[in-house]
């Protein structure tokens, strides 16, 4: 079983930035892709981006190309988004997740809420 948990979420203007961490339990976490999403309210949950095992490879979204940049740490068995330029469009609770781009996500953490002020 493996056990997510986000954190760095809160309260951000405008222009500003924003480091999220997602820490796993487990000692499966250097086999699997993980990935970052969100969820704004009333909308669907939305793929940001996601970095290969050793986090040789990163993917991302085309609405968050360029602002977004998503790393890992295996050492510390910790993954991270960071994200710059934010704007109220971001405000959404972020997920970070466990498993494969193409075959799917096993794990999913329980979300942190960022919320960007105008």
């Amino acid at each position: 079983q493996v056990q997510l948990v986000e954190s760095g979420g809160g309260l951000v203007q405008a222009g500003g930035s924003l480091r999220l961490s997602c820490a796993a339990s487990g000692r499966t976490f250097n086999s699997y892709a993980m990935g970052w999403f969100r969820q704004a309210p009333g909308k669907g949950r939305e793929f940001l981006g996601a970095i290969s095992l050793a986090g040789g490879s990163t993917y991302y979204a085309d609405s968050v190309k360029g602002r977004a940049t998503v790393s890992r740490d295996n050492a510390k068995n910790t993954v991270y988004l960071q994200m710059n330029v934010l704007n109220p469009e971001d405000t959404a609770v972020y997920f970070c997740a466990l498993g494969s781009p193409t075959a799917g996500w096993d794990y999913w953490g329980q979300g942190t809420q960022v919320t960007v002020s105008s």
